[in-house]
């Protein structure tokens, strides 16, 4: 196992501290403040204006953004103590953020070299009935489901937008910065013709100038502040449920360090997932549902739904560069040579026809297809299981090793020579994927929290 070091010790602040949240409903603007030894940082999040920002469970769901979007401050200097100030938790939620710190931060603290474990939140407590507002109005529905699906515009969210909406009335949940727009989510957003609940997220500037206030970086569990946006989202639209696109190999560690797991999506995994829906039923009567339909899917599951909707084909974008935060970076096409190039192109080659997957790197100018690159060859095997799984949004290595052998099992495939020798070098391990395991990885696997109503049928 590769151990990553720096040079020093960083410095550590003293205390980090949750000072308020307060909502303007005519505007629609949350506000949260916290504070790090003195140093203020205020973050922002827009949603429509209304009078059911006025409601408890407006409250409660702002309250959790407050809580998650913490993280983002914390980690300038990761200090040893979180002052809650006068926000009162109960058992339950004080146990879900210390988690959500320590599995969140993971990664940060592995490659910051910190060690975490001696983290404290101190602050008045609250008993567990203390958020109970029986009097709350619950979601209406309208008389029947109705989703918010938040959507980021590759096949994991495509797939349960197109599960979904045969299921429960749907609209589309975009986060940006106040007035930005990504092309890599719009365009099969605009395919899947779907309404779509936009939210600004306005992070404190001071985060953008890292480096020269000497602040710490690194990797923060964003799906988790994403989720409880989406969840005031819902309340506000009067939507019942906040649908997610998590799949089952979100849960697996990306490595292990000192004995202890590092997931790069720990935000994404079923154990966040179950713990979040606890705080949510423990809160105020009326707050969505919240689950992820591909909680039990594998990405080879996934690829195989996604290479049959045919209309997203030539939309959708998973390239780590179109997500880039300076729009003049940001590229317009697959650059062809990230680790979520290589992922998406070797989940996809067992079931779209290669010139299909050919034609979606080279548009627009792509970088062309990743496996035709003899020079890729070792991020294909890194994905594979040889050295560092990356700390990307990528499938476990028993996927990416199926995907490499049914791949090269196609015909028109013949002429792949990078893809016949990856599948040579899978199939010459001694704990290569049997056909029977393969299989079992295009059916459902393990546990999820989908309701009956959302469940899925028969292929």
């Amino acid at each position: 196992m590769t151990v990553h070091t720096v040079s020093q010790t960083p410095r550590r602040g003293e205390a980090f501290r949750y000072e308020s949240f307060a909502v303007d409903a005519e505007r629609g603007v949350l506000t949260c403040r916290y504070s790090l030894d003195g140093r203020a940082f205020n973050e922002r999040v827009s949603l429509a204006p209304g009078p059911r920002w006025d409601t408890p469970a407006a409250w409660a769901a702002a309250r959790l953004v407050f809580l998650l979007a913490g993280v983002s401050y914390y980690k300038t200097a990761a200090p040893p103590l979180i002052d809650l100030g006068e926000t009162a938790l109960t058992p339950g939620e004080h146990a879900f953020l210390r988690e959500f710190y320590l599995q969140g931060l993971g990664e940060y603290a592995y490659r910051n070299a910190l060690d975490l474990t001696d983290l404290r939140i101190e602050g008045p407590p609250a008993p567990e009935s203390a958020r109970s507002h029986p009097n709350a109005a619950p979601i209406s529905g309208g008389g029947g489901p109705r989703a918010l699906v938040p959507f980021g515009g590759g096949i994991d969210s495509i797939v349960t937008l197109e599960h979904v909406r045969r299921r429960a009335d749907v609209a589309l949940f975009v986060v940006n910065r106040p007035g930005d727009r990504f092309e890599a989510i719009e365009r099969p957003a605009a395919a899947a013709g779907l309404p779509v609940v936009r939210a600004g997220r306005e992070i404190d500037p001071q985060l953008l100038r890292s480096a020269e206030s000497g602040f710490l970086n690194g990797h923060v569990p964003v799906t988790g502040i994403l989720s409880a946006i989406a969840v005031l989202a819902a309340v506000l639209c009067d939507r019942d449920a906040v649908v997610m696109s998590n799949e089952w190999s979100a849960s697996a560690p990306t490595l292990v360090h000192d004995g202890r797991p590092v997931n790069h999506q720990y935000s994404k995994s079923a154990s966040f997932e179950a713990a979040f829906r606890e705080v949510l039923a423990a809160g105020p009567a009326g707050l969505p549902e919240y689950f992820s339909a591909l909680r039990d899917r594998t990405e080879l599951w996934i690829a195989e739904e996604f290479a049959g909707l045919e209309k997203y084909h030539g939309t959708f974008r998973s390239c780590n560069r179109a997500f880039h935060l300076d729009s003049k970076r940001r590229l317009k096409h697959w650059c062809g040579q990230c680790d979520k190039c290589c992922f998406i192109d070797l989940i996809l080659a067992p079931f779209m026809p290669a010139g299909a997957l050919r034609a979606v790197f080279a548009a627009d100018g792509g970088g062309g297809e990743p496996l035709s690159d003899p020079a890729l060859a070792p991020k294909f095997r890194t994905l594979l299981g040889s050295g560092t799984k990356p700390f990307e949004c990528v499938g476990e290595v028993s996927e990416c090793r199926a995907a490499a052998v049914l791949a090269a099992r196609r015909a028109d495939r013949a002429d792949c020579a990078l893809l016949a020798e990856l599948a040579a070098e899978v199939a010459g391990r001694p704990d290569a994927p049997t056909d029977g395991e393969i299989a079992a990885m295009r059916r459902p696997v393990g546990e999820n929290f989908v309701p009956a109503g959302y469940a899925f049928g028969p292929r």
